[in-house]
């Protein structure tokens, strides 16, 4: 293929939010026409779309219509139409990550099955749909347990933690009395959540990027710190096991290998997500190569490029506040003071309580000063309804 023919490609996403939205920023910087397919007409990435498709994600005539349009289709989450990308796959639409890949990992339990016949370590699970087998799991494994929704899930939604018997009934009713597709995970006592930022290209090329080490509150990512403060030997297992969930998978794209690592230097996979990953955002400065950047030239058949960690970095999240309406930002030109610190606005019409509305970096000579300068930072920024 020629330079002239890669860099032509038009590159269809499904999905217009913050994500999409930083794709987009990388591929114009190397000419490619995007493409985007969401259902709100004014998401983050409507701004700098060359088109938009304004559909439900569930919508197969528009998802038909987006892969026409485009070489290659990527997403920016899991929770979309596998059946008709498995179809438009069969007709010979180049999608990545493939779509039988992401059948197996929008379902948790499907998820950590072939994790667990590759023999890759994970919690003990168990499928779940009443109150009574919950309480059996819960015999079995102890608690406390964590229930979860199969599919569907994120920042927390679609999950619950119980400790003790008395709870199983409400964490049953919270997360859909049976609606939903259930499992009973053990609860990990970790001493660090950590995640790898991983991407393989066509050919099978990886490349792994500086672990991260994060911080969540409320089951929403708060911090991030890289390079993560772990041992020379966990920080080893956790890249060998990052290789081999992705080669698992026959991943194409950056994928999130989110990991707990345990006080005997025990790695757990906690899940993967197929697709660039709030935990990988420090890359945008931190690294050569972002992970948006990785992902483009991955799905598009260009090399992969190096994923050096340039200094020490903190990325903390800038979460809705308690007011909710349209969105008003205050603060940044304070923040932007601190030396070395960039803000990253999402441009989401909506602020609602705990919302993702933005981030923040801070680099500097150490992760303490970085971390004390994101700290300050996002003390100053307030998201808010008007």
């Amino acid at each position: 293929m020629s330079q002239e023919e890669i860099t032509n490609k038009r590159v269809g996403i499904i999905g217009g939010g913050q994500l999409g939205k930083m794709m987009i920023l990388e591929a114009k910087k190397m000419d490619f026409e995007v493409i985007i397919l969401d259902p709100s007409s004014d998401c983050p990435a409507s701004s700098i779309a060359d088109q938009q498709i304004v559909a439900q994600f569930d919508d197969q005539q528009a998802i038909k219509q987006l892969a026409d349009k485009s070489d290659v289709v990527t997403y920016e989450f899991e929770h979309i139409n596998v059946e008709i990308l498995k179809q438009l796959e069969e007709q010979g639409y180049q999608i990545y990550p493939t779509p039988t890949s992401l059948e197996v990992i929008q379902d948790k339990y499907q998820q950590k099955k072939k994790l667990m016949a590759a023999d890759i370590p994970a919690p003990e699970f168990k499928k779940v749909s009443t109150v009574e087998e919950i309480k059996e799991v819960a015999s079995q494994l102890d608690y406390p347990i964590m229930l979860k929704s199969c599919i569907g899930g994120y920042d927390g939604k679609g999950n619950a933690l119980i400790s003790e018997e008395a709870e199983v009934e409400s964490a049953y009713q919270e997360l859909g009395a049976g609606q939903r597709s259930l499992m009973a995970e053990r609860f990990v006592s970790f001493t660090k959540e950590i995640s790898v930022i991983i991407c393989r290209d066509i050919a099978g090329k990886r490349v792994v990027y500086p672990i991260a080490e994060n911080e969540h509150q409320n089951s929403i990512l708060i911090e991030t710190k890289v390079p993560a403060q772990i041992t020379e030997q966990v920080k080893e297992r956790a890249v060998e096991l990052a290789r081999q969930v992705i080669d698992v998978f026959t991943g194409v794209g950056i994928f999130c290998i989110e990991m707990f690592t345990t006080e005997n230097g025990e790695v757990l996979i906690n899940e993967i997500a197929p697709r660039p990953h709030n935990s990988g955002h420090y890359s945008i400065e931190g690294c050569i190569t972002s992970q948006f950047e990785q992902h483009i030239r991955a799905v598009t058949g260009l090399p992969l490029g190096p994923t050096t960690l340039l200094r020490p970095i903190v990325m903390r999240n800038l979460l809705g506040g308690k007011q909710e309406g349209q969105t008003a930002v205050d603060g940044i030109e304070e923040a932007l003071r601190i030396p070395e610190t960039k803000v990253h606005i999402y441009g989401k019409r909506e602020s609602y309580y705990e919302r993702k509305m933005g981030h923040l970096t801070v680099m500097a000579d150490d992760i303490e000063q970085a971390a004390e300068r994101a700290s300050k930072a996002e003390g100053l920024i307030q998201v808010r309804g008007k």
